[in-house]
């Protein structure tokens, strides 16, 4: 969007009222895509209206929380399409956030969570690198620095949402911290157990 269109988007009535039907309506229905479409949308327009965009945020967040819950309990796996795609959208984003807090063992849980209930090999691959670095207390600006690969290109839109790239080989990595691996695995297991 140019600034024109950006204005007449801020400004249209029928579109800002539109928002706010579709969050109503995504909010009691629980339609997780809908409430991120209102959410990219609010940020995009940059409205300046950080309670509504954390309302929205919250709400998208107890419904991925609810729905991996679910999925725990029933011993299944997340996809990464459909409407799976945004629950671990939201649960991944939930833990970036407070890894970029030096939450370590917050964001540490979480990853682990994801890498286990996700059925998605590059995902989950990337997800233990994300763990060996919580793990070890590397700071979010020191990981990209020094891990991430902020140039490579990611050629399928549903990795868009994720760290995915670094700057060398994953299973090398991934190989060669097997045993801080396995024994953060075995600390973290019992967050499996519902």
């Amino acid at each position: 969007m140019n600034q024109n269109e950006l204005h007449e988007a801020r400004t249209n009535p029928d579109f800002l009222k539109y928002l706010q039907q579709t969050q109503d309506d995504a909010i009691q229905t629980k339609d997780i895509s809908a409430l991120y479409e209102v959410l990219d949308s609010l940020l995009v327009l940059d409205l300046n209206d950080a309670n509504r965009i954390d309302f929205v945020y919250e709400n998208i967040l107890k419904i991925a929380f609810d729905k991996v819950e679910e999925f725990l309990v029933d011993n299944k796996k997340l996809s990464l399409k459909d409407d799976e795609l945004f629950y671990v959208r939201a649960f991944y984003e939930h833990a970036i956030e407070k890894y970029s807090r030096d939450n370590f063992n917050g964001a540490k849980e979480l990853f682990y969570v994801l890498a286990n209930i996700v059925d998605d090999q590059k995902l989950n691959d990337a997800l233990d690198v994300h763990i060996y670095a919580c793990a070890n207390e590397i700071d979010m600006d020191t990981f990209y620095e020094t891990y991430v690969d902020v140039e490579a290109v990611t050629q399928d839109e549903v990795y868009g949402y994720f760290i995915l790239n670094f700057k060398f080989d994953t299973k090398e990595f991934l190989e060669q911290n097997s045993q801080t691996l396995k024994d953060q695995y075995d600390q973290l297991k019992h967050l499996l157990n519902t």
